[in-house]
């Protein structure tokens, strides 16, 4: 499925929660791993302020883009982010949304 672009030069970006492993399988306990780079995936809180609408956003970033010492609160920047929507069935039911992905976060000057 195509991705596509947020552009975030006008928002004001803060952690709202800090990195979490992201799971392959959460049974075992297996870790996701970029397809390309190999580097495990973590997904942090964002809160993304623009237009005077203010938005959550679970998103997906190497390990390897993910800065240490990011807490809740925390001003950031956001390196290539893109959303892509998804769907898939799950015991019968199907179910649909939208994942975002960066390539990297830093923390705001």
């Amino acid at each position: 499925m195509p991705s596509f672009k947020i552009d975030l030069s006008t928002a004001a970006v803060f952690v709202a929660t800090a990195p979490v492993p992201k799971l392959a399988n959460a049974k075992t306990g297996e870790r996701a791993m970029d397809r390309e780079s190999g580097a495990p995936l973590s997904v942090v809180g964002l809160l993304v302020s623009d237009e005077g609408e203010g938005n959550l956003y679970q998103v997906t970033i190497p390990e390897t883009g993910v800065p240490e010492g990011l807490v809740p609160g925390m001003p950031v920047k956001v390196v290539g982010l893109k959303a892509r929507d998804w769907e898939n069935e799950f015991n019968g039911q199907k179910r649909h949304g939208i994942s975002f992905r960066a390539v990297a976060i830093t923390p705001a000057a």
